[in-house]
């Protein structure tokens, strides 16, 4: 049977971290940060985990189960 490929434009958008979790980057970061208040541009610099269904669909996508 051949190999599962990792699905390469989900690889470069999020990653699993050692202990299983999905992670990553926030939204409605790349332009128009001005109008933004400070406190929200400091929020969308965090990575999110990705949870439930979804994250169990993403790491098979990336081959990590």
């Amino acid at each position: 049977m051949p190999k599962q490929k990792v699905h390469k434009g989900l690889r470069k958008r999020v990653r699993v971290t050692p202990r299983g979790k999905v992670v990553r980057k926030q939204a409605f970061r790349g332009h128009l940060m001005s109008s933004k208040s400070g406190s929200r541009r400091q929020a969308l610099r965090r990575i999110i985990e990705v949870k439930g269904k979804l994250a169990q669909n993403l790491k098979r996508a990336l081959c990590a189960e």
